[in-house]
């Protein structure tokens, strides 16, 4: 059989590695997982007077800086006074300078999200009437340029050498105890544990200069270094690199001494290695899971175990995977990967597909939030992606078992055969040596009965040159002998690697192998434009929230009204009550209250009460006390909204000195 890659896998192995280079040249600075989904004034208002404050309100906690939010009059002049005021996190305000003139004004924002990433852009609204602006609101953006750039390649590295690392190691301890002594699978499990720490050192150094101006300058900023490392992120970096202090001591004793140890001793060192390097692997993966996605939104405190779990499964079988592909293309002929390995880590691999089809679907349902979101939001659609592509992985890994079982079946008589084309290899070395030997021998002795037998007038000095020379040529034919069964020790060991590659069972395991781990390299790029890419819940909310926005800024005074029935379960105690709110907006607010009978008229009734509540947000109840104007109407003015958002809109109503009941309804104001 051919020892080279057939042709179709070949050409599948390309496809896919152009499609991974594809997806990181379309993977983009990273996307906004913050979203703003309201602000005060809104944006394309028209208002009447300049307001007093600008204010904001993201979707999720992020944090701020006295340049993070700015207001800029039409000349591009801040008119801020540049201190931004914030309330639990997602809503911040900045106070205006008074008496500004009519015109449009750009509000300007740039912050970042608690999920470690930066979030930027820009609005505009109008005070008295529309005007020319000479601020350009396109060309707002964070994350991006050559700093963007660069610390997206960190972040890509980042992640392939964890999975190298981890499962490297996991493959050597679980799967193949001798492989700790092939130096192709040392180098390769160091040399994820180097990319690991450059990649993190790189991400430290340009953290500041990535979520602030973007200039290469700013990364050799030690006041600016000093920032990070007072934020989450630069926390999870720090700890990263301690803990990878912890793996490279891991690494030390599983190529050294463990590799020294015997059977029996590897055995009681075994359990000891995977408990430590189990809980270093844990530690790695948390730096992720308790700074970027899983820390924030529903469920943190589940999700960020839970996205360890699924960390370590993808590093355990990707890693594991890559590892067992070099082993087989570049392991030494006189130590083959056994069929038994390559069964352990199938079955390792398995149970890695099981965490994350468990934990992925968790993640699926936490990010997305609805099933339009799988083809209406960008997450979505990577998702489906790396869905298909696990399906694709595990069906070829369905032949790599099949090769796995062969090659088991196979392996007595190609260990025999290959313990005689040893015995043979050597009895050869040992007669070609010994032909050698004897050749130089008897040269040696003939030289010296020539000289015996030879006139004895020669002096001493020239008996002891020839014995001199004799010796010399007796050295020189040992050395050739040496070198011959060196030759012929390389060119044996050639042959048993062509026998054990020419094993067609070997050899369709190889190629299989290889195809895995060309789709687990595409599989990892989009994993990890998955952690860069807005979560498919939040870009929903901010879809919705800039519809509200659009239809909201034309008509500046629409007014939200609430029909609440309710029943205190007393005669003559059913009937509806109606809450109108004008202009619904943040600020002061006109409320009137209706009282009517099911069957439409009015009737007044003892008392009304009326309370408003952010449960998001914690604000409230804020009560209102309307007054009684007429039949049925009561009404307040003044009725103050400190923030947009779905407010609860509770009516209690008592219909006489025992029977009141509380009814309620949401309503997004502002």
């Amino acid at each position: 059989m051919t020892q080279t890659i057939a042709p179709r896998l070949r050409t599948l192995v390309l496809l896919l590695l152009a499609a991974a280079c594809a997806l990181l040249a379309a993977a983009g600075p990273a996307s906004a997982h913050a979203a703003l989904t309201g602000s005060d004034p809104r944006e394309g208002a028209v208002v009447d007077k300049a307001p007093a404050q600008v204010s904001l309100t993201f979707s999720e906690s992020v944090s701020m800086d006295d340049d993070s939010l700015r207001v800029l009059d039409p000349k591009g002049k801040r008119v801020d006074d540049g201190k931004p005021s914030g309330t639990g996190g997602t809503t911040y305000s900045v106070k205006l300078h008074a008496g500004l003139p009519d015109g449009t004004y750009t509000v300007t924002y740039q912050v970042v999200s608690a999920d470690s990433h930066p979030v930027s852009g820009a609005y505009t609204f109008s005070v008295g009437a529309p005007s020319d602006t000479s601020v350009s609101v396109s060309a707002q953006g964070a994350g991006g340029g050559f700093v963007g750039g660069l610390y997206g390649v960190g972040r890509y590295v980042s992640y392939a050498g964890f999975a190298v690392l981890v499962g490297g190691a996991a493959f050597v301890l679980a799967c193949w105890p001798r492989g700790s002594g092939v130096r192709v699978v040392q180098r390769f499990v160091v040399s994820g544990w180097l990319a690991l720490t450059a990649a993190t050192l790189l991400l430290l150094l340009l953290r500041g200069s990535y979520t602030g101006s973007g200039k290469v300058a700013d990364v050799f900023d030690l006041g600016l270094l000093g920032e990070v490392l007072q934020t989450k992120a630069g926390a999870a970096l720090v700890s990263r690199l301690l803990l990878l202090a912890a793996a490279a001591l891991f690494v030390a004793v599983l190529f050294g001494a463990y590799d020294k140890r015997e059977d029996e001793e590897k055995r009681d060192l075994t359990f000891g290695l995977a408990v430590g390097g189990s809980v270093v692997a844990a530690g790695l993966a948390a730096t992720w899971a308790m700074s970027e996605h899983a820390s924030v939104g529903l469920q943190a405190g589940l999700a960020m175990p839970v996205d360890v779990v699924h960390l370590i499964a993808v590093a355990t079988w990707l890693g594991g995977l890559t590892a067992l592909l070099v082993a087989l293309y570049r392991g030494p002929a006189d130590t083959p990967v056994p069929a038994v390995a390559v069964r352990r880590f199938s079955r390792i691999a398995f149970g890695s597909v099981i965490a994350l089809v468990v934990t992925g679907t968790y993640q699926s349902w936490r990010q997305l939030g609805s099933w339009t979101a799988f083809t209406d939001t960008r997450y979505g659609q990577l998702l489906l992606v790396k869905i298909g592509l696990v399906a694709v992985l595990v069906g070829v890994a369905y032949f790599s078992r099949r090769w796995t079982a062969q090659l088991a079946e196979a392996a007595p008589s190609v260990a025999g055969a290959a313990r005689g084309a040893g015995k043979e290899s050597g009895s050869a070395t040992v007669q070609a040596a010994s032909k050698t030997a004897g050749k130089a021998s008897g040269r040696v002795s003939g030289n010296t009965s020539a000289t015996s037998s030879g006139k004895e007038t020669g002096s001493g000095s020239a008996k002891v040159a020839e014995k001199a020379s004799g010796t010399a040529k007796d050295s020189g034919g040992s050395r050739r002998a040496a070198q011959l069964a060196r030759q012929r020790a390389a060119v044996d060991a050639a042959r048993q690697k062509r026998q054990r590659d020419a094993d067609p069972n070997r050899f369709g395991l190889r190629r299989s192998v290889l195809a895995e781990a060309a789709v687990a390299v595409v599989l990892l790029v989009v994993t990890t434009v998955l952690t860069q890419t807005e979560p498919g819940r939040t870009e929903e909310e901010a879809k919705a929230a800039g519809t509200s926005s659009a239809t909201g800024s034309a008509p500046s005074t629409g007014a939200v009204t609430l029909d609440l029935p309710f029943d205190t379960g007393s005669q003559n105690g059913k009937g509806v009550i109606r809450v109108e709110l004008d202009p619904a907006r943040v600020g002061a607010n006109d409320m009137h209250v209706y009282v009517e009978r099911p069957d439409g008229t009015a009737f007044d009734i003892p008392e009304v009460k009326v309370a408003l509540t952010q449960k998001a947000q914690d604000i409230g109840p804020l009560p209102v006390v309307p007054d009684h104007i007429t039949t049925g109407h009561w009404s307040a003015s003044g009725v103050q909204v400190p923030m947009a958002g779905d407010w609860e809109v509770a009516v209690t109503v008592r219909t006489s000195d025992i029977d009141q009941v509380t009814v309620s309804k949401n309503a997004q104001i502002g």
